[in-house]
């Protein structure tokens, strides 16, 4: 089939690489030139373990755009629309990228059959606009009213940053929501070879053991929407939960690896997501969970359950600054290093980093802020010049003459650094329980 992606982010590029080596004729649009650029020359312009790899092997079946006009969408089979939604103020998610993306497409569209598709994590209702949109602009463009050359679904992603190609060819369910009956149809022949499990896997993403065929959920616009949100913020609901759990234990002298293992073991509840530590961020838990609370209170409703799991999420950041003033007793002058400045291992990604957080709030009680990480840390450069932190490209110089050190993210190298000869020393903040401090 004919696709084309519009945003090449974590989810579109990831998307249009995975289906381009399917063997789909995949086009990858995105208004940023750098990216565009890059792409073109081969290198991928974000962080994303065999990302380098599975280019080279997509490279017969892709091409990069800045351009609709070069893109050809009169004679597109899928659009998927993969644009990033960030937070507004209220927690709303702003969709003026999809608007955006939505009337060039809708100008751009003629007899042909097309599916467009809502891949953007958009709030509940959004597909519904987004067809509003796509036909205003047909009408703008063309002069009269669209015949039935276009769908409108929603098909959202279940990406996890550093396994976001894994995740692609071995999902855990595809979920596709339409009114249309031929939009489901295109879309499940689209992905036929990842339900199938059917394609030859590439060397670097060998297919799991025991996988299977993959489920595909079919059903309206509005529940695809909702799954989406309503998956996210339940595991951010687990996350908080033994993060809540984990303060207890560290009260009462448990150790609260092993409390999550005796939890994980229950069949009803299982071990993922239940990892302590100073919480979660990235693109999507902390934008999806606000989303979700700004659209129940559209309708009347609260959520006091997803409000109280960012609640307690937030706080858990405060709460490491706490811990080492507790420690040192006085902030202002001290020097601490931050190992790890990514959300999470495995990606250079700092949305709704801890770190950030965690760094602006020493600085602004006097400390000295270091830090480290295997590939963030030129983002962090860029992302936020204002901070005055000390960038160190050796994790040993980072943690040397300090006064403190915050293990921050879980990256695996981390553990290699003598932290027996570090704790006999300094302050030593383990804040993913990663370590084995005795």
């Amino acid at each position: 089939m004919k696709v084309l992606v519009i945003g090449t982010g974590y989810v579109g590029l990831n998307t249009g690489v995975a289906l381009a080596y399917l063997g789909h004729k995949v086009t990858c649009l995105d208004v940023d030139e750098r990216k565009i650029k890059m792409l073109q020359d081969c290198k991928a312009p974000i962080y994303e373990p065999h990302l380098d790899t599975m280019l080279e092997l997509a490279c017969p079946n892709i091409q990069y755009t800045t351009n609709y006009d070069e893109a050809d969408i009169a004679i597109t089979d899928v659009v998927f629309i993969s644009v990033g939604t960030p937070s507004l103020m209220d927690g709303s998610a702003n969709l003026e990228y999809v608007r955006q993306a939505a009337h060039s497409v809708g100008s751009r569209l003629n007899d042909h059959f097309t599916v467009v598709v809502n891949k953007s994590t958009v709030p509940i209702g959004s597909g519904h606009w987004v067809s509003a949109i796509v036909r205003d602009a047909y009408i703008e463009s063309h002069g009269h009213k669209p015949d039935g050359n276009y769908a409108i679904a929603s098909n959202p992603e279940f990406l996890r940053q550093g396994s976001a190609l894994a995740d692609t060819f071995y999902p855990d369910r595809i979920v596709v929501g339409a009114s249309d009956a031929r939009a489901i149809d295109v879309l499940t022949n689209l992905y036929r070879p990842l339900l199938n499990q059917d394609f030859a896997a590439p060397d670097c993403l060998p297919r799991p053991e025991g996988m299977g065929a993959v489920p595909v959920v079919t059903c309206d616009l509005a529940s695809a929407e909702l799954i989406k949100y309503a998956a996210n913020s339940f595991l951010a609901l687990k996350i908080s939960y033994i993060n809540e759990i984990a303060a207890l234990s560290d009260k009462v002298g448990a150790d609260i690896n092993q409390v999550a293992r005796g939890i994980g073991l229950d069949s009803r509840i299982g071990p993922r997501f239940l990892n302590p530590g100073i919480g979660w961020g990235g693109s999507c838990f902390g934008k999806d969970t606000a989303a979700l609370v700004a659209t129940a209170k559209e309708y009347n409703l609260e959520m006091p359950i997803v409000a109280a799991a960012r609640d307690v999420n937030y706080r858990l950041r405060d709460t490491v600054v706490e811990n080492l003033q507790a420690e040192l007793k006085i902030l202002k002058g001290r020097t601490v290093t931050l190992l790890g400045l990514a959300f999470k291992p495995n990606t250079d990604d700092l949305r709704d980093a801890p770190s950030i957080d965690i760094a602006k709030k020493l600085i602004q009680r006097g400390a000295k802020v270091r830090a480290h990480d295997p590939v963030a840390i030129e983002n962090m450069k860029r992302q936020y010049p204002e901070l005055e932190i000390e960038y160190f490209q050796d994790a040993n110089e980072a943690v040397s003459d300090c006064d403190a050190v915050v293990l921050v993210t879980e990256w695996p190298e981390y553990r290699k650094l003598d932290w027996k000869a570090l704790k006999s020393r300094i302050a030593v903040l383990d804040g993913r329980y990663f370590l084995n401090l005795g």
